[in-house]
C-alpha cells in the first residue's frame, strides 16, 4: 500500500489559515524565523501551519497525549508565496531551551531521542509550486518502551540550496512546535545546583554591601516546568535578612534542561557569616494552559562576610590607643627619673 501523496491546494484557499503563522512565535513556534521566511533574493517565501482534520482547525501548534506503543496521523501545510517552485526538506527534531531562554530545535544532523525520533513524514522532501500549498502527512509512532512524561519537539521545513554541503539551507528554518505527553506517571521535579553566594563590601566601616547569589535550576523530573524564584540573604540565626527584588520566572524547562541564574541582593550587613537562600515554586502547565504550583523547593549556602573596613578601623583605633598609652608611660618614666635625679641632687647638697 503506497503512502498518501501530499495534497495540493491553491494559495487563495490557504489565505484564511495563513494568519495562524503570525501567532506561531508567541504560541510555541520553533525555528530561526518569527514569521514567513523569505529567501535572500526576496523572490521566494513560504509559510507553515497545522493541517485541518480530526484534531481541529486553526491550531497554533501540535499537542498530543499518547500511550507507549500508540500511533496517530496528522499533517503539516506548506504554502509557497513566491513566484518560483520551492523545494523543501521536511523533518522532525527534538526541542531544547537555549541560553537566552527560548525554545528551539536541534539541527537536522543532530540525533533526536524523543519527538524527533518518533515523528515521521511520509517523504523527506516536497516541491511546492508558486502560489500553491501542499499538505505533508506525518505519523507519530511511540515505541513500546517510551518513558512516561512530557516531550517537546517540532516539525521543520527548510529549503534546499545549491552548493550547500548537504543541500539544505540550514540558516533558514520554519517549523511548528509538537508537545507530546506519553502516558504513565508524571513526576515533576526541580533542583537547585552549584549554588554560591559572594559578598562585596563597602569602604564605609558602618555601611552595608551587596551580595550576589548564583545557582543553576535543573529539571530533574519528566514534566515541562517553569520556576518561580525568590532569593534572600541573612546573617547568623536568620537575622538581618534582606530579600532580592522580584525575579522573573524561568523559561519553560524541558526534562533534563538547566537554567543558570545570578541575582544581586543589595543592602546586606557584613555579619561575619552570610546565608543565601533560594526558594523555587515549580509551575506545571497542562495542555489546556492551566498553571498549577507544586511543592516549594528551598536551598541554602553560606559565605564569610568579614567587615574589613570596620576591622581596619578598629585596628587603627587600637593602634592609636596603644601608642597613646605607650607615650604616657614613657613620659611618666622620664618624669620619675628626673624627679629621682633632682631628689638625689638635693640630698647631696644637704649633706655637703
Amino acid at each position: 500500500m503506497h503512502p498518501p501523496r501530499p495534497r495540493t491546494t491553491t494559495a487563495a484557499g490557504f489565505l484564511a489559515q495563513a494568519g495562524v503563522v503570525v501567532l506561531l512565535a508567541a504560541l510555541g513556534f520553533l525555528g530561526v524565523g518569527t514569521g514567513p521566511a523569505a529567501a535572500a533574493d526576496g523572490e521566494v517565501s513560504w509559510a507553515v501551519t497545522t493541517a485541518s482534520g480530526d484534531f481541529g482547525t486553526g491550531r497554533p501548534n501540535y499537542n498530543y497525549t499518547l500511550d507507549p506503543g500508540g500511533r496517530l496521523e496528522d499533517g503539516l501545510v506548506i504554502v509557497n508565496h513566491g513566484t518560483t517552485p520551492l523545494h523543501m526538506v521536511v523533518y522532525a527534531a527534538d526541542g531544547f531551551t537555549t541560553e537566552q531562554g527560548r525554545l528551539d530545535l536541534i539541527t537536522r544532523d543532530a540525533k533526536s531521542a524523543g519527538v524527533g525520533a518518533w515523528v515521521h513524514t511520509n517523504r523527506p522532501d516536497v516541491t511546492v509550486r508558486p502560489g500553491e500549498s501542499v499538505e505533508m502527512p506525518f505519523t507519530v509512532a511511540l515505541p513500546d518502551n517510551a518513558a512516561p512524561g512530557e516531550y517537546m519537539g517540532g516539525i521543520v521545513t527548510s529549503p534546499t540550496r545549491a552548493g550547500a554541503a548537504d543541500g539544505i539551507d540550514g540558516d533558514r528554518r520554519l517549523g511548528i512546535r509538537i508537545r507530546l505527553r506519553v502516558g504513565g506517571e508524571l513526576k515533576p521535579a526541580l533542583s537547585v545546583e552549584d549554588m554560591r553566594v559572594r559578598y562585596s563590601g563597602t569602604p564605609n566601616p558602618f555601611g552595608k554591601g551587596d551580595a550576589t547569589v548564583t545557582y543553576t535550576i535543573r529539571n530533574t523530573g519528566n514534566a515541562i516546568l517553569t520556576a518561580r524564584q525568590a532569593v534572600a540573604a541573612s546573617g547568623p540565626f536568620g537575622r538581618l535578612g534582606v530579600h532580592a527584588p522580584q525575579i522573573d520566572d524561568s523559561p519553560q524547562l524541558l526534562p533534563g534542561d538547566t537554567w543558570k541564574v545570578s541575582v544581586p541582593v543589595h543592602g546586606v550587613a557584613p555579619a561575619l557569616r552570610l546565608t543565601g537562600t533560594v526558594t523555587l515554586i515549580p509551575l506545571l502547565t497542562d495542555a489546556s494552559g492551566s498553571v498549577a504550583p507544586l511543592a516549594t523547593v528551598e536551598s541554602t549556602t553560606h559565605a564569610w562576610t568579614i567587615p574589613w573596613a570596620l576591622l581596619l578601623l578598629l585596628i587603627a583605633l587600637c593602634g592609636i590607643v596603644v601608642a597613646a598609652l605607650t607615650s604616657r608611660r614613657r613620659r611618666q618614666t622620664r618624669f620619675r627619673v628626673q624627679e629621682a635625679a633632682e631628689q638625689a641632687l638635693r640630698e647631696r647638697e644637704t649633706s655637703a
